[in-house]
């Protein structure tokens, strides 16, 4: 898929498999024109975030797939997105997530992610009925800690963190605190305080999702009114809805890193290892 091309060639380097770009444009009155030129085996793989207007052209590259031979369409999308709206918060409110799976699993045979936002749904096969893998950017994101993070203290801001927090410090042998925040809208967060002497330890923030930021900007503000240092913030996946990098770093903040899983100027961390061992584990 457009946009996605250094994920799709990493994996094929990885895998010894050839790599093909589609060619995917529209026609005047707005439809996709999708054709694929070269040999599709038995297995074939569409690397792309589906997301929006994307998943009408995977759902055409899918349906290509198999006309030019392959039984099986895997789709390896490194951020996976439609996981937000996993419940019905207010009456009459569709629940998002479950319907994109199905259409997801109406399209494909098998799904590669990384680190999806899991919050109400247990595992993705609580609303996927096809085969799933996630990939964990813990182990990418621990080695860029180690070699660029002089004595981190590694700090979760919610709740929903502590799943990424805890893998990453037991790989880079950090210690790591858990704020607590409240949500009052998309927009509009509020984060505990954390008391504690920082000896010296630089903090980082880690978070799965950045979209408007609120939530990290709130923590490095906390962190900073508690006499912390300046924070680093690392996130896996880089959604950025709103203008976020100098408002962090006018709340105090080091700067913000991010995983390659979404194409951005803050990309610092590659999960191309993570996403291969990942497919090649689905591919058998």
């Amino acid at each position: 898929m457009p946009g996605n091309e250094a994920h799709a060639h990493g994996l094929g380097a990885r895998l010894g498999c050839p790599v093909l770009v589609p060619e995917l444009r529209q026609f005047p009155d707005g439809e996709l024109y999708v054709r694929i030129d070269g040999a599709v085996g038995d297995d074939a793989v569409i690397v792309g975030n589906a997301s929006g207007d994307t998943f009408l052209a995977i759902t055409f590259l899918a349906g290509t797939a198999r006309d030019l031979g392959a039984t099986r369409v895997g789709l390896v999308a490194p951020y996976l997105a439609y996981m937000r709206q996993d419940s019905r918060f207010r009456p009459g409110e569709g629940i998002t997530a479950s319907y994109f799976a199905r259409l997801v699993s109406a399209t494909v045979d098998w799904l590669v992610t990384v680190d999806p936002h899991l919050h109400r749904i247990g595992s993705l096969a609580g609303v996927y009925t096809i085969p799933t893998t996630v990939a964990r950017a813990a182990p990418a994101i621990a080695g860029w800690i180690a070699a660029e993070v002089e004595r981190p203290m590694l700090i979760g801001p919610d709740a929903e963190s502590v799943q990424w927090v805890e893998a990453v410090a037991s790989r880079c042998g950090a210690p790591f605190a858990i704020l607590e925040k409240t949500r009052r809208g998309d927009r509009d967060v509020s984060i505990s305080a954390l008391d504690r002497a920082w000896d010296g330890h630089t903090p980082v923030l880690i978070d799965d999702i950045v979209s408007t930021g609120r939530t990290m900007i709130e923590a490095t503000r906390q962190l900073r009114a508690g006499g912390s240092p300046p924070p680093m913030c690392v996130a896996i996946h880089a959604v950025f809805a709103d203008a976020l990098q100098d408002a962090l770093i006018d709340a105090g903040a080091r700067g913000i890193v991010t995983c390659d899983t979404i194409p951005h100027p803050t990309n610092r961390i590659a999960i191309a290892d993570q996403l291969a061992g990942a497919v090649r584990a689905r591919l058998g």
